[in-house]
């Protein structure tokens, strides 16, 4: 068995945290929040960000970096994506050199416009690096940690790692399959959040399976053509990071992003959603990141480009849609 630190006690790190420690490996916890801790530790709960469920008893909570990771042999990176680049870099100094890394956070930093693994290269010593893996595809926090069948992608330019990896994470209700499109991976994981988004906001006015089908499809076809763009591998949008992770953003209750789309569409004001949520809706920053990236690319992602005027320019939701509608009428293109 194998000795882990996670950094990040949020619903995800919960859960992956939970799944590896049933396993019977020793994992440490990071959390940033010191009730968090002391729940998790003192009644194997966590109610802020993972209610109801009751944690394995040999699953280690606490605030202390160096505490879980001067051990460690393998660290999971699973904070919220906007500050997993000041949080591991303090991490890095308690890491041993060794160390086997996993991103599971999804989200493109919004200063820099880095995905996870070029947000992590840019703090990590080039050892870690080279053991480097990451982790998506469709998979609610809550309900990976009610053990509901589940199947997720983790992808490495080492096959040994993918493979190191996918015997690690596998169980009998979380299946893993391996890839080395870390690029590709990154960025569906990303960007579906954009697209859940609108996603919402289509419930939110009302509209049905037509409007969210139609959003779900074009939307795979902004994400691949930005992906190709920066170097992915396009058969890799066909997959469980790409359009499974997509579905269930789109479509799930337990969705963050939808949510907010959902409220927003029905009128809200974003500030007072956010306000009021508990835990991160990655969607919101990434939004303003991958409109930045497509100009960069020169890709064309009209549904980005309508969230980005909802989210940051206050373009009325019923607006953005028709906006979409009465695009000048074009062929079906996938690139």
């Amino acid at each position: 068995m194998s000795q882990i630190g996670v950094v990040g006690a949020g619903s995800w790190g919960t859960a992956l945290a939970s799944l590896l420690a049933k396993k019977g490996n020793g994992v440490q916890l990071w959390a940033y929040e010191s009730q968090v801790a002391k729940e998790i530790q003192s009644l194997n709960e966590n109610s802020t960000y993972l209610s109801d469920i009751k944690l394995p008893s040999n699953l280690q909570c606490t605030t202390d970096m160096a505490q879980v990771l001067n051990d460690a042999e393998i660290v999971v990176s699973v904070s919220p994506s906007q500050f997993v680049g000041d949080i591991m870099n303090k991490a890095v100094s308690h890491m041993r050199d060794d160390a086997l890394v996993v991103s599971a956070s999804k989200g493109i930093e919004a200063s820099s416009l880095r995905r996870m693994d070029e947000v992590l290269s840019n703090v990590l010593k080039p050892s870690h690096m080279k053991n480097f893996s990451v982790l998506s595809g469709p998979s609610f926090a809550r309900e990976v940690a009610l053990e509901e069948p589940t199947a997720v992608v983790v992808a490495s330019q080492h096959q040994n790692i993918a493979l190191q990896m996918q015997e690690l994470f596998q169980t009998n209700y979380f299946r893993v399959y391996i890839g080395d499109d870390v690029i590709g991976v990154e960025l569906a994981g990303a960007i579906k959040n954009v697209i859940a988004l609108g996603a919402g906001v289509t419930v939110g006015l009302g509209f049905g399976s037509n409007t969210m089908s139609a959003l779900v499809t074009r939307g795979l076809a902004e994400i691949r053509r930005l992906g190709m763009a920066m170097g992915a591998k396009p058969e890799t949008f066909s997959g469980l990071a790409g359009i499974g992770d997509l579905l269930l953003t789109c479509t799930g209750s337990l969705s963050r992003n939808r949510s907010v789309g959902l409220r927003l569409g029905q009128g809200e004001n974003l500030a007072s959603i956010l306000k009021d949520m508990n835990g991160v809706a990655e969607g919101v920053n990434t939004t303003k990141a991958v409109y930045d990236l497509a100009k960069h690319y020169q890709v064309e992602m009209p549904i980005t480009e309508e969230i980005y005027g909802i989210l940051m320019l206050g373009t009325e939701p019923r607006k953005a849609l028709q906006n979409l509608m009465e695009r000048d009428p074009k062929p079906e293109e996938w690139h």
